[in-house]
């Protein structure tokens, strides 16, 4: 099991630019485990900044849900000011969310939830060639290795 460390990833404008989450927090309630990651960019209010989750639970019938989740807030756009010349601070308009889920048998393997991960990894990002599968990092060590962070 890994320790909880920050993430980093580029995002999909046309442009790409790079994210860092920095890890918030592990915790554990009722059977859920949850780690927490948000970015801190300097210049957005603290509503406003992205955030990575995810969790295991092994349900009551012996099935283990996965989840992975990645929000990221939109600031509204403030168009001038009122006619006393007060500009308001701009607040969340609205989160664009992509939240992935899994459900595994406890009967499963490492090499079973691997392969169904990748593939669903490589439908979502139309690619239609043999890659290695990446089976290191938070996200691998959930979904493969039923793995949270410490």
């Amino acid at each position: 099991m890994s320790n909880i460390s920050d993430i980093t990833a580029y995002d999909g404008a046309t442009t790409p630019a790079l994210h860092t989450f920095k890890a918030q927090s592990v915790t554990r309630d009722n059977g859920v485990i949850t780690a927490l990651w948000k970015e801190a960019v300097a210049t957005v209010p603290d509503a406003a900044q992205g955030t990575i989750s995810m969790s295991l639970k092994k349900l009551p019938s012996g099935i283990y849900r996965v989840n992975t989740r990645v929000a990221i807030p939109v600031m509204e756009a403030i168009a001038g000011n009122n006619a006393s010349g007060y500009t308001a601070a701009p607040k969340v308009a609205y989160i664009d969310t992509v939240d992935t889920s899994a459900y595994y048998s406890d009967r499963g393997t490492i090499n079973g939830r691997r392969l169904v991960r990748q593939l669903a990894v490589n439908v979502s990002n139309g690619i239609s060639t043999s890659v290695t599968p990446v089976t290191t990092g938070p996200v691998a060590e959930l979904f493969d290795q039923l793995l949270m962070p410490a």
